[in-house]
């Protein structure tokens, strides 16, 4: 069978005698126009993809009632409850009286939003790429539901270790945030600016100087995680 040389091959003899001739008739400037424009880049929109997941519903707003927004329990006082009895319990040493604060349990990232909610719908038959830009610079610190009695700081010190996670007591969502993110043929992409906040379930009790502990008190803590959209998908 003959031999026959790689597409790529001819193609390239063939480019190099077309700009040969160029070169000859139309000069060296323009020759090396034709080079430059002979294989044009087909490139995808450069847009960047969005940084946020794409969810189904809006954020959910905590459901407790009695959430407290701000650097709740930075106080640590003394309990009013009476000391336990444990006379079968034989003398320990002494400590200095505290609150012992544990976490029970971890929950999804829960979205604390800053300024309005962004909302653009696509009405063509193509996927569109609207921009959204945050319009507001809001404060978000940690939430309390229930009865804290450790420091807040202390409290998120002690989340940051159990779940290996890096937590504030306070993050500031800025203006002028931008974001672009894809919305599908005859669908609503929303979009609100804000805090993610770890949300755990927790518990503190006091620790009296005999070591013997007290009532438990119960609490859930939403705990600013890092800043960023919550974005949403209506069809």
């Amino acid at each position: 069978m003959p031999h026959t040389a790689p597409f790529t091959h001819n193609c390239r003899g063939i480019f190099m005698c077309i700009s040969r001739a160029a070169s000859l008739l139309v000069g060296p400037t323009l020759a090396i126009a034709v080079l430059c424009t002979a294989n044009p880049a087909f490139a995808e929109d450069p847009t960047p993809a969005p940084t946020e997941a794409v969810e189904a519903a809006p954020p959910a707003n905590p459901e407790e009632g009695d959430l407290v927004e701000g650097g709740a329990g930075e106080v640590e006082t003394p309990p009013t409850e009476v000391p336990p009895k444990h006379p079968q319990i034989p003398p320990r040493e002494p400590c200095e009286p505290h609150y012992l604060w544990e976490s029970t349990a971890e929950h999804k990232k829960c979205h604390k939003g800053v300024g309005p909610t962004h909302s653009n719908y696509n009405g063509t038959s193509r996927r569109a790429k609207p921009e959204f830009t945050s319009e507001v610079t809001g404060e978000v610190g940690i939430a309390v539901s229930g009865t804290l009695k450790a420091k807040a700081g202390a409290a998120g010190a002690e989340i940051e270790q159990e779940y290996s996670v890096q937590l504030s007591v306070k993050l500031t969502a800025k203006t002028g945030n931008r974001i672009t993110v894809g919305t599908p043929p005859k669908y609503t992409t929303n979009a609100k600016y804000g805090v993610y906040r770890l949300k755990t379930d927790d518990c503190s009790q006091w620790v009296y100087t005999n070591r013997i502990k007290g009532v438990k008190h119960s609490a859930t803590l939403y705990t600013p995680n890092r800043i960023g959209w919550y974005i949403w998908e209506t069809h």
